[in-house]
């Protein structure tokens, strides 16, 4: 059985609500969708609320998924839970800012794995929402371009662009940083 097949075999068992499909569908995603939550909020606290109200989201909503590519449907669910996430928090920004302005003022001599982690972290949150979700989804969400305009309603030569243009500026504010 390929990749392809189980998967429609555990969204099939979860339509039926299956609890061990659940379970499967969660083991198999949830490394992922945690990834991408925390790439966005920057807070492990907050990745685990959005991760939680994200399957549970699964379970209320499993039923409408009718086929096609289901980590584009996923991820959609993922990115409208985070935006609403944004809207009903707005001081979440003020605590990403805290915590930038922190990283800023230290200087380390070397950075370490981590300390290189924080530092995108920190110049992502210089980014706009838009564009560092939409970094967000092309590489941790693992998105294929098509993916993204069809998710974002858009040509793929605009989204293409998007993602250049905020990857060009990622890598300009990551080496103007450099100790």
């Amino acid at each position: 059985m390929d990749d392809r097949e189980e998967l429609n075999e555990i969204i099939a068992g979860c339509q039926r609500r299956d609890d061990a499909a659940f379970s499967r569908l969660v083991n198999a995603y949830s490394k992922r969708c945690y990834g991408y939550f925390y790439r966005l909020s920057g807070n492990a606290e907050t990745s685990d609320d959005l991760l939680s109200k994200l399957f549970m989201r699964l379970v209320e909503k499993i039923g409408s998924f009718k086929g096609g590519s289901f980590e584009k449907w996923l991820f959609t669910i993922a990115s409208n839970i985070f935006y609403d996430h944004l809207r009903h928090q707005y001081r979440q920004k003020r605590l990403i800012e805290a915590r930038v302005k922190q990283i800023m003022e230290e200087t380390p001599p070397r950075p370490t794995d981590s300390e290189m982690g924080d530092k995108l972290q920190q110049q992502l949150s210089k980014l706009d929402d838009d564009t560092a979700g939409l970094i967000m989804l092309r590489f941790y969400g693992e998105l294929s371009f098509k993916e993204l305009s069809e998710l974002r309603g858009e040509p793929i030569g605009t989204t293409l662009s998007k993602v250049h243009r905020g990857l060009k500026k990622l890598r300009e504010l990551m080496g103007g940083t450099n100790a």
